[in-house]
């Protein structure tokens, strides 16, 4: 029995189904049935006689390629033999083997993941001598993964990658350059590519294997792709080359959701698409089918401002008279924006909305942090997605085991974390350390680096004063039991220096930093800022939110993009203030401050009922004290018929509250 296309879907997604032919651009809503659209046009195009091998559909996660093959199975009654569907990297792999040789590699090439690319780039500092002595912070080998990574997805050179993404490594250009080298040379003696040479390989092949290039711009009758507001530089060339021949390129995407440039997603391939495929029919999907009218009245309005769009309006097929405005909630700083969230959580909750069907998002984890205290102190369980707790954190664990040590100088597990940070300390040396300084460490004595050194060997000696150095400061008058100011300390005396040559993403982890210290300036005493920092129950850093996780009934906090693709009944957005949201840097660039628009509008639209928003009118900066905290640029451009403001009486709220 063929499916009935018409009685399944509504006009927008029947036109995409059945007229998508030529290059096409299919411009989808948040909530408006991509998935669904792209599954029903494979079905339409198996049904009219394409053989399943003359599809392909490629997708960016294999969960949703392996969710599309199954609602296709289910909606034909059997399984397409043949049909091309998966990542982009799972179709570029399948695609190069047989042609591999051309390029000077076996067939048999093996496929480095992310710890192998690591542990090779590792073996080419070490070869190059790059990070010998403590005093060069040489970049560690998880930057430079990410730099080579980018580089390539973005097509384009190192430099203009560090300069752009990393400028604090400018002066390591040239020596970044030199490993780049060498490690592509050992992957190819070692017959290995990486993630992106699939790519790379890919078009490499297209262009220069003629037998390649017919076989697949010919077999390739028809080409969907999912999420291509999402695809970099090299995915662009991939779709571009493969339908040279037939011409069937169908792309479903929003350029309103496009929020991975940091990942090197480049939204002119959604926005110039119709310029760079001649001929391009534009389809809008702009049912939405997850939420309530006042919802999407919002939404519309935020995008409203982007200049750089196609232009769209959501409109809505949930009806509900009782539905309600979104909330705009004024607080006087950021614990008395915790305490209103956790209880307004907790009203919902008893209200009949289940935890997991209400999720906290925030424009950057540091914003957390309060909240989390609040939850723990109330009880409310809560899971952080696709992360960890703040103060569970990598670096935040680093700076409090410094902390720990002038706190506790018998602590045994942070002298060993802190003590190895530091260039030529690993685990080994720094048992010995603490075994060997029990007298000096214990009273914080002078004489503590001559024991300490007596215990390490000479390269390890400068790392070692480094770490001294930093322990001196800790323990001095004006500076001890002050936990801000010893935070300040650590920060500025060394930490800032290893975080940029250790972390990817250290302008995110900075900013983490920064708010601890804004966090612990409140607290007079060392003992009871640590003792609220490392408040435990058991560790709940989330993986997916499956079923059975769900059924538990956990509260969802989360970044906005961690947050895309997912849904909930009740969304609260927080720390929608002047210098956080948007991000103060994009202020400077106006494409910069249309994507982080898109974040807005990304974190409204996962919203099927109820949205809250909320800001602290003031707030503490390290640097400059307690400032006046406005409205955010986004709510300052909001039409006031959107939503309504919620005024609350508020009692003052003080950090020994949590």
């Amino acid at each position: 029995m063929k499916v009935d296309y018409k009685k399944d879907l509504n006009p927008e997604q029947h036109r995409v189904v059945t007229q998508a032919d030529g290059p096409c651009l299919v411009l989808a809503g948040p909530g408006s049935g991509k998935t669904r659209t792209l599954t029903y046009r494979v079905a339409y195009l198996l049904e009219n006689d394409i053989p399943a091998p003359n599809i392909l559909l490629m997708t960016f996660t294999n969960k949703a390629a392996n969710h599309m093959q199954h609602r296709l199975e289910v909606l034909l009654k059997t399984r397409p033999a043949g049909l091309w569907c998966g990542t982009f990297h799972h179709i570029g792999n399948r695609s190069i083997r047989p042609y591999i040789k051309h390029l000077g590699y076996r067939e048999d090439y093996g496929i480095l993941d992310e710890e192998d690319q690591r542990s090779l780039v590792k073996f080419c500092i070490k070869a190059l001598k790059l990070n010998k002595g403590p005093a060069k912070l040489f970049p560690s080998a998880s930057v430079l993964v990410s730099i080579i990574s980018y580089s390539k997805n973005a097509a384009q050179s190192l430099e203009k990658t560090v300069l752009d993404k990393h400028p604090h490594l400018a002066n390591f250009i040239e020596d970044i350059k030199k490993i780049a080298r060498i490690y592509e040379r050992r992957k190819k003696e070692s017959n290995n590519l990486d993630y992106d040479d699939l790519l790379i390989c890919w078009i490499k092949i297209l262009k220069s294997v003629p037998a390649a290039k017919e076989r697949f711009t010919r077999q390739f009758k028809y080409i969907l792709v999912d999420e291509y507001q999402d695809t970099n530089r090299l995915q662009f060339d991939i779709v571009r080359l493969l339908s040279a021949h037939h011409k069937n390129i169908l792309v479903v995407g929003d350029d309103a959701q496009s929020i991975y440039s940091f990942r090197a997603a480049d939204i002119n391939n959604i926005l110039d698409f119709p310029a760079r495929f001649k001929g391009t029919k534009i389809f809008k999907l702009e049912t939405n089918y997850r939420s309530l009218g006042p919802v999407l009245n919002i939404a519309n309005n935020i995008i409203l401002k982007n200049e750089r769009q196609f232009k769209k309006t959501l409109t809505g097929i949930r009806n509900d008279i009782n539905a309600k405005p979104p909330f705009l909630t004024a607080l006087n700083d950021i614990y008395a924006q915790a305490l209103f969230v956790t209880q307004k959580v907790s009203e919902l909750n008893r209200g009949g909305i289940p935890l997991h069907e209400i999720a906290v998002l925030y424009r950057a984890h540091y914003q957390s942090a309060e909240l989390e205290l609040q939850l723990i102190k109330q009880g409310v369980p809560y899971v952080i997605r696709g992360g960890v707790r703040f103060f569970e954190q990598a670096h935040v664990k680093d700076i409090l085991s410094y902390l720990k040590i002038v706190q506790n100088p018998r602590d045994e597990l942070s002298w060993i974390r802190a003590l190895s940070l530091h260039p030529g300390i690993g685990y080994g040396y720094s048992q010995k350390v603490f075994k060997k300084t029990a007298t000096s460490r214990l009273k914080m004595a002078e004489s503590f680096y001559k024991e300490a050194a007596a215990s390490v060997p000479k390269n390890a000696r400068e790392g070692l004063g480094g770490f001294s150095n930093v322990l001196k400061k800790l323990t001095e008058p004006a500076v001890l039991e002050r936990p801000d100011t010893m935070i300040r300390e650590v920060l500025s005396n060394w930490y800032e220096e290893y975080m940029f040559a250790t972390f990817e993403d250290a302008d995110n982890r900075l900013e983490d930093i920064r708010e601890l210290m804004n966090f612990a300036h409140s607290y007079k005493d060392l003992k009871e800022f640590l003792s609220d920092a490392t408040l435990r129950e058991d560790s709940r850093g989330e993986k997916s939110l499956g079923p059975s996780e769900s059924e538990g009934g956990h509260l969802v906090l989360s970044t906005i993009h961690k947050a895309k693709g997912l849904e909930w009944k009740a969304v609260f957005i927080i720390g929608l203030c002047d210098g956080q949201f948007p991000h103060p840097k994009s202020l400077e660039e106006p494409l910069q401050l249309e994507e982080e628009r898109r974040l807005f509008y990304v974190a409204v639209t996962r919203a099927k009922d109820r949205v809250y928003l909320t800001y602290p009118v003031s707030r503490f900066d390290y640097t400059y004290g307690i400032v006046a905290s406005g409205p955010s640029l986004f709510l300052q451009e909001l039409d006031g018929r959107c939503y309504e403001k919620e005024d609350i009486e508020q009692q003052p709220v003080y950090y020994n509250d949590f």
